[in-house]
């Protein structure tokens, strides 16, 4: 069921002057025609990109009216907001919808939500999408627009905030110069769910911000220092963290053009490891086990045992540079030492682990096979690390899989990775990506039934590697598919499918 709108106005102009203001917009015979400004901010979690599809009159075809207005704007995805755009002020029907298609035009979209907004002149129309997709809660937000001369002369910023963390109903927040700490904070508004603050002025500096819960001295989110530099006008919107920290908040600072996500200064972070490195003869005494050290942290293994094929539980670390070693738990013999990974505050990552063949020229003639034998003269083994960001989406409509490239072969060093459905061919298969060896490479696919081919191209034939069906509906989640050598399969490949982010137990779970 599709929720009520709510339209929150917090302009300063009386509904008798709106309403003379759109009149004269629309008088045909007033040649100085007014604008206003409309933006739509996607705060649905489990949404796919959002289209906004304006319309003067919906029940019009555009095609049989030249001076009908009716736009289909870029999809916007989870937490992002498009540059405000400008209109003639009127009255408009609008619409929010998703593509369930191969087609994005207005018609072929599936629509979540449509009302109608009025734009006035200098007024910005914020329309946000909150809640699940499935029952979506839309709130559109009057914001004049500020161009006060005296800003520019004063040196100073406008902004306003808007709490949108549907489980903090009601926050205070406090900002503070860089050089100051939470003790020397000033209050800027105590703030309700929805709720919009009315417009400060505040000096161009750069700033802290704080939020707590409302009357507590708790803070719950402190930001990096954020530099405002121009006499432009703000909203900072609070919403809900999905990252790896334990702070509940994360803040997104909403420009005329621009939006800047800002996580807690002192968000933990988490990291998860792959060991594709398999047993090999030029690997003393590995049998596929190995143990994970991050120096700096203790003396013991952070992960004691982590078998070939296999990927670890999260392990969570302050945000910092670390580097890894890698220790053959058969003999405690070092595999791999000081390979760097830097996390940064809030981040998920996977460090892929994987073992290289390097051919040995010892007299440096480029002769590998010296005897011509056909077998190479010598072979080292080299360990390495690729380190990937997990993705965060819970998208329930389309899903993220970042494909990851561990084949090494003397005969390809890229392979293409094609996703069917059951009306295509490999040549006529909308979703595919190449990826080369030692990289990765993302694609996001809508719910449907896939037949996954990895293909390799050897003097001018293509290989099928690997090939499997893959089905990804609601329940699906963000997943890596891994490639690699393997002796057990019958094309000599193995493409496997592992689970990006360690499932959370649901809130209404028993």
């Amino acid at each position: 069921m599709i929720n009520t709108q709510h339209i929150k106005s917090y302009g300063r102009t009386s509904i008798l002057a709106t309403t003379l203001l759109t009149l004269m917009a629309c008088n045909s015979s007033d040649e100085s025609s007014t604008e206003g400004f409309v933006k739509l901010y996607n705060l649905s979690k489990d949404a796919p990109n959002i289209y906004l599809t304006l319309d003067e009159d919906i029940n019009v075809d555009a095609d049989s009216d030249n001076d009908h207005y009716e736009n289909t704007y870029s999809g916007i995805a989870y937490t992002k907001a498009n540059s405000n755009f400008s209109l003639e002020t009127n009255n408009y029907d609008y619409q929010l919808a998703w593509q369930d298609g191969d087609n994005s035009s207005s018609e072929n979209l599936n629509l979540i939500h449509q009302g109608q907004l009025t734009v006035t002149d200098d007024n910005i129309q914020m329309i946000v999408l909150a809640n699940s997709i499935l029952s979506p809660e839309v709130i559109i937000y009057d914001i004049p627009v500020i161009d006060d001369d005296s800003d520019d002369d004063d040196d100073l910023f406008n902004m306003r905030v808007l709490n949108m963390h549907a489980e903090q109903p009601q926050v205070d927040f406090y900002y503070s110069t860089e050089d100051e700490t939470f003790a020397q904070a000033q209050l800027f508004s105590q703030v309700n769910y929805q709720e919009l603050t009315e417009n400060q002025k505040i000096a161009q500096q750069s700033y802290i911000f704080y939020i707590t819960a409302a009357g507590s001295d708790e803070v719950l989110f402190q930001s990096h220092s954020i530099n405002f530099a121009y006499s432009s006008q703000y909203v900072i919107a609070l919403r809900e963290n999905l990252g790896a920290g334990s702070s509940p908040f994360v803040i997104d600072k909403l420009s005329n053009s621009s939006i800047t996500e800002y996580v807690d200064d002192n968000a933990e972070t988490t990291i998860r490891a792959y060991n594709a490195v398999a047993p090999h003869a030029e690997l003393s005494n590995y049998q596929g086990n190995l143990s994970l050290y991050v120096n700096g942290i203790d003396e013991t293994p952070e992960i004691p045992l982590l078998n070939f094929g296999e990927i670890s539980d999260e392990l969570q670390l302050a945000s910092g540079d670390y580097s890894l070693d890698l220790v053959n738990t058969q003999d405690e013999q070092p595999l791999l030492s000081n390979h760097l990974i830097s996390l940064n505050e809030n981040s998920n990552k996977t460090v892929f682990f994987y073992a290289e063949e390097e051919y040995v020229d010892s007299d440096g003639d480029g002769n590998i096979d010296e005897n011509g034998d056909g077998i190479i003269d010598e072979i080292d083994i080299n360990l390495y690390s690729l380190v990937v960001n997990n993705s965060l989406s819970t998208s329930i409509y389309e899903h993220e899989i970042e494909i990851v490239n561990l084949v090494q072969s003397d005969e390809f060093d890229q392979v293409q990775v094609y996703f069917v459905r059951n009306d295509e061919t490999i040549d006529t298969a909308l979703y595919h990506r190449t990826i080369n060896y030692k990289e990765t490479n993302e694609i996001s696919l809508q719910n449907n039934s896939y037949q996954v081919f990895v293909i390799a191209q050897e003097n001018g034939s293509r290989i099928i590697l690997n090939s499997f069906e893959l089905l990804l509906d609601e329940q699906s989640s963000e997943q890596f598919l891994v490639l690699e050598v393997s002796e057990a399969s019958a094309t000599g490949y193995k493409a496997s499918l592992i689970e990006q982010v360690l499932a959370q137990e649901s809130d209404n779970d028993d």
